[in-house]
């Protein structure tokens, strides 16, 4: 079966894209993978001569957004033609990122006039990595590199807002994950690499996650200090394969606006353990009902998702649980340390403990 992956690299202003895009070409070519690169558009207007500040139009927008994505099911036509079996397809930035420099007002009418929404055009990408310009974390590369590029027009406070700008059109995308300036600049490389390997489901050595039990949180102080995106989860686990894949479907979204996912995971071994998880339509996710296992409570939740200390984390509220809710974090560096806001009040991690498990809860759940 033909395997095609979309990754969006996105990020604030000298993030090291460029850089992480050669090693992405040279480091899956030699693992039997084909990989298209799709060159950002906004770049491509700009050295044709156009200056988007220029044309604030919405009907100008709406065209670029079309072109935009035009260009993007250009190449994931290519990819359905090429005979390579395995395909990666990685963005330099996606189509949500031109919504960075917008009115909030204008933004939505042209996604609403070109007949999409922020959820579906999210789905169009299987995930999204961003990496933290260099002004936040690693100030004197930042500089030094703007000295060298008269490209490079931004303060150091402008890229930062710039870089926050971009990331919070993405929060709420499922698979995001933040590549800061901890680490020195080929390790930053390298973690982008590692996080590749995790999305095309190549085993990893260590998982790196972590887990919260946590008192009902106080939302509205989250929304009121956070950028936070919102979401309806079904998830509704599927009858055993024969494979020993753990098989589950998930819809997410809400008022009507809702993708759907496919989720195959299995643990070869303490430590290691295979995931992977595709896009699918709504009718191929009404025939995988048929499939339920009804030994199996479906789970219902409410995730919010939000950036912290650059640290992606999703936190889970269930209905039928009062008293608390379950925060995690996916972290891109086993010495990440983890910041959790004050308002949000930890009972015990969890990381390690099966029985608060989507999995554990959906056997568990009352009648």
């Amino acid at each position: 079966m033909k395997e095609i992956h979309r990754i969006v690299i996105t990020g604030g202003p000298c993030a090291g894209k460029t850089t992480a895009f050669a090693r992405i070409v040279s480091e899956f070519t030699i693992k039997g993978y084909k990989v298209f690169t799709v060159p950002e558009t906004f770049t491509e207007m700009h050295d044709g001569g156009i200056r988007l500040v220029d044309y604030p139009s919405l009907d100008f927008q709406s065209m670029l957004l079309r072109q935009q994505i035009s260009k993007e099911d250009m190449y994931y036509k290519a990819a359905m033609l090429h005979k390579a079996e395995k395909v990666v397809i990685i963005y330099d930035r996606g189509v949500l990122d031109p919504i960075a420099y917008m009115d909030p007002v204008v933004a939505d009418m042209m996604i609403k006039i070109s007949g999409y929404t922020m959820m579906n055009l999210m789905a169009r990408y299987d995930a999204v990595i961003h990496m933290v310009t260099a002004a936040d974390g690693a100030e004197e590369a930042y500089i030094e590199n703007k000295s060298k590029n008269k490209a490079r027009y931004e303060s150091v406070e402008e890229a930062i807002s710039t870089d926050k700008a971009l990331l919070a059109v993405w929060t709420g995308h499922s698979h995001l994950r933040v590549i800061d300036n901890s680490t020195n600049f080929d390790d930053k490389i390298t973690r982008v690499i590692k996080e590749i390997h995790s999305i095309l489901g190549i085993p990893s050595p260590l998982e790196i996650e972590r887990k919260f039990l946590i008192e009902s949180p106080y939302l509205e102080e989250l929304k009121k200090q956070l950028v936070v995106s919102e979401s309806n989860i079904v998830q509704t686990y599927l009858c055993d394969d024969g494979c020993g894949y753990e098989r589950r479907i998930r819809q997410r979204g809400k008022a009507g606006d809702y993708i759907y996912y496919y989720t195959e995971k299995k643990k070869l071994r303490d430590g290691v353990r295979v995931e992977k998880e595709r896009l699918i339509s709504e009718s191929e996710y009404i025939e995988f009902l048929t499939q339920t296992d009804f030994r199996k409570k479906q789970i219902r939740k409410t995730r919010y998702c939000f950036i912290y200390d650059n640290l992606y984390f999703e936190l889970d509220v269930y209905p039928f649980a009062e008293n608390w809710a379950i925060l995690e974090v996916e972290l891109t560096n086993e010495n990440d340390i983890v910041t959790i806001p004050d308002f949000i009040k930890v009972i015990k991690e969890v990381t390690n403990d099966e029985a608060y498990s989507n999995y554990a809860l959906a056997s568990h759940l009352p009648s």
